[in-house]
């Protein structure tokens, strides 16, 4: 058992307004975050204690928050390390502390899941509990390999049977009646005992050359199909390496997937991309990559503590009201602009007595994204430089300005060195005062798995917007092997500090979300995707 650990109360109130513990039993469907229930999803983000399996995949390990404790018990082929009757017991002792817990299985928690035999001891116990069905991948896996698990032209019934084998290695499967429905057979945990299937329904009087499929990985970014029939699947999974997990489908439909098959022609499809991003801006490219169709794990390496209380912001921003000649205020990321309007509410300063008095006001802004976040508070930069970076939004700021004026910098505490120098070669008065500081940090939970991932070769690309967030990656992954990273990042500055460790850099176009996203599709996009963005189709 793993678990991770976090100063937190044990004490907590249960939904229901009483004090004491709760326990909600939760499908987490097959992998796709996607696929999450809205319910479930908000209990990942409210849960004391998360209980998770092994099938729970590393893009929905990234949602859980980092002070959320995490206990995994997952299960693999013939490798239990934890017993079910112990996992039922942590549920029990979690419960009775007083906490909210979350135990998040793989599909639907009663399909296969022992689902029942762990509210059967919470019943006994007398703990209250709730159940979140979760979507199973006997639907949503053949669903995402474009096999419809009924069809008019070819059957009306689909059955779930369990292909996993008992202690003595035989399988408790009535296969002639199953011949004799004449449905869409699905069977589950099926991998290790495919030959055993195979032959069992062949022995029944099931034609050889009845379509059939295994399908692995089913709904991420590393799913693959095999489509063959009865008498010959057995040989082609050998051929391909399939491995757990996986689902083995046998039915007229599956014939259907070379027709239907579509999740892996999305323009990311079978990509999955690592994102290092402070979570407070990390949706913007995440949810552009996912409507390409990539596999997306969330994993901030960085996050910003405003400083408070923030003295010399306050005496700052008195004497910039006071200046009589020109005035600049310069923003350099779009986390400074929300801290500075935060820090004016804490500081009780108006903005019209900042922006007013008896000059005026200038603004300039590192790049698109920080002028978008101005934008949303009523402010358009005077300066936005054409190449987004410290150094030249300092140059544009210089070359815009007179000798003597003021420029008030309100940025991260370790901002560029390269900002002030063009500022004050020009004449001008500088005062660079930090909002608020970048911490390190990376989810341990997630770590492993992102570790295991790595290794595996199964990132396509880590993406970086800061040279903090490479530090941040860095300090929270430890020794690995970075020449296995390829990195994309947001502009030379940010690439450097991914050089230093070894990584495969690519740079994007501009220091954009938007250039981000078609760097990324320039080198991962699906072939006849990238051929329409060169114009060629």
């Amino acid at each position: 058992m793993m678990t991770e650990k976090h100063n937190r109360s044990d004490k907590s109130t249960a939904a229901d307004g009483r004090t004491g513990g709760k326990v909600w039993l939760a499908g987490a469907g097959p992998g796709d975050a996607g696929l999450l229930s809205v319910k479930a999803a908000e209990l990942i983000g409210k849960a004391d204690v998360i209980v998770y399996d092994a099938l729970i995949s590393a893009e929905l390990l990234s949602m859980i928050p980092n002070h959320t404790e995490a206990i995994y018990v997952g299960k693999h082929a013939g490798n239990h390390p934890v017993p079910q009757e112990e996992i039922n017991q942590i549920l029990v002792q979690e419960a009775k502390k007083g906490r909210k817990v979350l135990r998040l299985k793989g599909g639907d928690p009663f399909v296969f899941g022992r689902g029942g035999e762990e509210l059967e001891t919470l019943a006994r116990e007398k703990i209250p509990f709730e159940v979140v069905p979760g979507i199973t991948s006997s639907v949503a896996v053949p669903a995402y390999a474009g096999i419809p698990v009924t069809h008019r032209d070819f059957t009306s019934s689909f059955h779930v049977i369990t292909g996993h084998a008992r202690k003595d290695g035989t399988l408790n499967i009535d296969f002639d009646a199953l011949v004799r429905l004449k449905g869409t057979l699905v069977f589950l945990m099926s991998v290790s005992s495919m030959e055993q299937i195979l032959r069992g329904l062949m022995d029944a009087g099931m034609r050889p050359d009845m379509p059939a499929a295994v399908l692995e990985k089913g709904t991420t970014a590393g799913q693959r199909r095999v489509v063959a029939t009865v008498g010959t699947l057995k040989g082609e999974s050998e051929r391909a390496g399939v491995r757990t997990p996986a689902i083995i489908l046998v039915g007229k439909v599956c014939s259907l997937s070379e027709k239907l098959h579509w999740a892996e022609d999305r323009p990311l499809g079978g990509k999955q991309f690592l994102l290092t991003r402070p979570r407070r801006n990390m949706s913007s490219l995440a949810g552009r990559l996912k409507c390409l169709g990539a596999q997306v794990i969330e994993m901030p390496a960085i996050r910003t503590e405003p400083i408070s209380p923030n003295d010399p912001l306050r005496r700052a921003l008195t004497r910039f009201s006071e200046v009589c000649e020109g005035r600049w205020l310069i923003f350099t990321s779009p986390i400074g602009v929300s801290v500075f309007f935060d820090a004016l509410k804490e500081l009780q300063m108006d903005l019209r007595s900042v922006l007013g008095g008896r000059s005026g006001v200038k603004i300039g802004a590192i790049g698109s994204a920080t002028a978008e976040a101005l934008g949303g508070y009523g402010l358009i930069p005077d300066i936005v430089p054409e190449i987004y970076s410290a150094l030249e939004l300092g140059r544009a700021v210089a070359a815009h300005s007179d000798k003597g004026e003021y420029v008030l910098i309100v940025r991260a505490e370790e901002g560029s060195e390269d900002l002030a120098p063009p500022l004050e070669e020009r004449g001008l008065v500088v005062n660079d005062i930090p909002l608020y500081r970048t911490e390190y940090e990376v989810n341990p939970i997630l770590r492993e798995a992102v570790v295991r991932m790595i290794d595996n070769g199964e990132i396509d690309a880590v993406t970086f917007t800061s040279g903090s967030t490479v530090r941040g990656f860095v300090r929270g992954m430890g020794e690995i092997n970075y020449s296995k990273i390829s990195a994309v990042c947001i502009g030379e500055q940010t690439a450097r500090a991914a050089k230093e460790y070894g990584m495969r850099v690519e740079i994007a176009e501009k220091a954009s979300m938007d250039a981000m996203v078609e760097k990324i599709m320039e080198l991962f996009g699906n072939p006849r995707e990238r051929k329409r963005m060169d114009g060629k189709e």
